[in-house]
Formats: structure tokens, C-alpha cells, sequence
């Protein structure tokens, strides 16, 4: 989460109270909570980066390593919160896949583009901003398969999928249905006498 420096450190507060209020349970129940990673593979890797962001410095605001309170088992990791990230950092360039947010400051908008595509990976990307028009001019600048500006929803028809090592081809869509097409190409052809069925 990029957040602009005048607004840094009240983004940071709202987020660590936000995280720390986050409940976590039983996927299979009723309620507004999160459950558990996928697997212990994911587990491990989520765990291993938490560790490595403190190690390289980044600042814990709230979460960390282990389990949450009043859970001895499962794959379930603490709603986590990092501050004063610098985009060098492991967990910066990673796609964590866990409920762990980096938060890096930035100065103006060039800065923010910038550090942004700075990663190998682009699956997608969130804008909020009070102006549309600097968020689309944002969005164009992005090198993210997808771009949702003000919490705007994707289609259920729209392109599913990444930039860089976040994958190639796409879901969803005319996109996605080419997948599934089987094309031909024929050299030699005349192009003014089209074949025979």
C-alpha cells in the first residue's frame, strides 16, 4: 500500500487498529472473519517472509509470526501490519499471499508510479484518489493486468490475469475463450482464392 507522506502515519494507525480488530475463525462458520492459508507450504512461506521483513528491518505495527491467540493448529497467520517498508525490502517485492500488508510512504505522484512497477510482479493494482482524472492517468501508467480505481468492482465478463511473473494469458472473457480455440496458420495460400470445403 503506497500512501502519500502527508497522510502516512494517520494510514498507518487506521490500518494497525483496523488489523488488530480483524476476527479469525472457522471457514465453515457464519460471520465476518478470516480462516486459515491454503496449505502448510503457503503457511511456511507466509511465516518465512513476516520473519524476514522484521529481520530487514521493516516495522511491525501489529500481527507477526506464530498463530493468532487461541489457535494451537490449522495454517491460520495474524492479521499483520508493516510500516516504514522500503521497496527493496523481501516483502515488498514478494506476492505474499497471506493477510499481511506492507505500507511504503511516497512524495508525489511519479515517485508513487514508480515504486509501484518496480516488482516483478503485476497481478493487479489499486487506486484511491479524490481526483478520476489523476487516477486513470495513474491506471494507464501501471504495469498490472488489473487496475480497480475507488473500489470499483471488475465485471464478471472483464480479463482475469498478470503482467511480468504474475503469469501470461488471461481469464474471463473474449480473453479467456481464446484459450480454448485451436488455430491454424497455412503458408503459401493465395489470398484471392479462398479454399474449397
Amino acid at each position: 500500500m503506497l500512501v502519500h507522506k502527508s497522510v502516512y502515519d494517520e494510514a498507518v494507525k487506521i490500518a494497525g487498529e483496523v488489523a488488530a480488530s480483524i476476527e479469525i475463525g472457522d471457514p465453515s462458520e457464519e460471520g465476518r472473519h478470516i480462516g486459515p492459508l491454503v496449505s502448510q507450504m503457503q503457511y511456511d512461506k507466509v511465516q518465512g517472509l513476516i520473519e524476514t521483513a522484521i529481520a530487514e528491518g521493516a516495522r511491525l505495527i501489529t500481527g507477526g509470526t506464530g498463530r493468532p491467540e487461541g489457535f494451537n493448529r490449522g495454517y491460520y497467520v495474524r492479521p499483520t501490519i508493516f510500516a516504514d517498508v522500503k521497496n527493496e525490502m523481501t516483502i515488498a517485492q514478494e506476492e505474499v499471499f497471506g493477510p499481511v500488508l506492507v505500507m511504503i510512504p511516497f512524495s508525489d505522484e511519479e515517485e508513487a508510479i514508480t515504486i509501484a512497477n518496480d516488482t516483478p510482479y503485476g497481478l493487479a493494482a489499486y487506486i484511491q484518489s479524490g481526483s478520476q482524472e489523476r487516477a486513470e492517468r495513474v491506471a494507464r501508467r501501471l504495469r498490472a493486468g488489473m487496475v480497480q480505481i475507488n473500489g470499483a468492482q471488475r465485471p464478471s465478463n472483464s480479463p482475469f490475469g498478470g503482467y511480468k511473473a504474475s503469469g501470461n494469458g488471461r481469464e474471463g472473457g473474449k480473453w479467456g475463450l481464446e484459450d480454448f480455440l485451436e488455430v491454424k496458420a497455412v503458408s503459401g495460400w493465395t489470398p484471392s482464392a479462398p479454399p474449397a470445403e
